[in-house]
């Protein structure tokens, strides 16, 4: 079984230096691949924004293997806007830029986060809205070969935010999207956010694996890097690899220390 592709989450990586510094740093790290959230405080930014962002990617020779679709004011709270109505025109903006990403890199993996239920609005008009949200998100990628992506979050960090398993994704991939042909859409993988919720990570490894469409690694408790916490990381990887998932696998984590004296666990895996 080959070595699975790895790469760095430059929006919690490398964070000693200036996001547009990232990829360079990672790629003397040792990273061939990176991916990353949404990077800009808006759903569309300003041309110059983006061109210099890719730039920096490119220059880096690195490969953009994920990103998230804008997913609202996370530092404020907020996990993804698609399950609100009102912001369905931001988000239509977004895909749109997020298609241009897609054409320019290559990237053929993009997170579109659900958001949290508001508990003044009727719950079955916001799922309507994020299955809308998704299958419109995954019938402008669709050209590209993109996928779209559904991640469970754990529960107790991300209040009302409705996914927190993969069958939980699955139930809306199989119900609601599969209802409006959104054929292009998989679940995401994250140990971090399965292990916080206290699913096996082993178990739904192999219970799952061929319909993953990324991967990615931190532990739990604590969401530092592998070996920091109590996840069977590599026990999780080995099973979605016999499962049939061939993609990357993303550090998605916190460093406890600066993020090159945190890399070893890179031999372990």
């Amino acid at each position: 079984m080959p070595d699975p592709l790895l790469a760095a989450n430059v929006s919690l990586l490398f964070t000693e230096v200036p996001l547009l510094d990232r990829p360079a740093r990672a790629a003397r790290a040792g990273f061939d691949a990176i991916e990353m959230w949404w990077p800009f405080e808006s759903p569309v930014p300003a041309a110059s924004d983006l061109a210099d962002l890719l730039l920096a990617i490119e220059d880096a020779g690195t490969a953009l293997v994920a990103m998230n679709f804008f997913a609202g004011d996370m530092p404020a709270g907020e996990r993804g806007v698609a399950c609100d109505p009102a912001r369905a025109a931001d988000l239509r903006a977004n895909v749109d830029v997020v298609g241009a990403v897609a054409e320019r890199t290559g990237c053929r993996r993009f997170n579109l986060l659900y958001g949290k239920l508001a508990p003044e609005l009727d719950p079955p008009t916001q799922h309507a809205a994020a299955a809308d949200a998704v299958a419109e998100a995954a019938a402008t990628l669709h050209p590209t070969g993109a996928v779209v992506l559904l991640e469970p979050l754990a529960a107790e960090l991300n209040g009302s935010y409705p996914l927190h398993t993969l069958e939980d994704v699955l139930a809306v991939i199989d119900g609601p999207l599969r209802e409006r042909s959104a054929l292009n859409v998989a679940p995401l993988f994250d140990t971090f956010h399965l292990g916080m919720n206290d699913v096996d990570i082993v178990a739904a490894a192999v219970r799952h694996g061929a319909r993953i469409g990324h991967v990615q690694i931190a532990d739990a408790p604590g969401r530092g890097e592998p070996g920091s916490g109590a996840l069977p990381i590599a026990a999780a990887l080995r099973s979605l690899r016999d499962a049939g998932y061939a993609g990357p696998v993303a550090a998605e984590y916190a460093p406890t220390t600066t993020t090159e004296s945190t890399l070893g666990w890179r031999t372990t895996l």
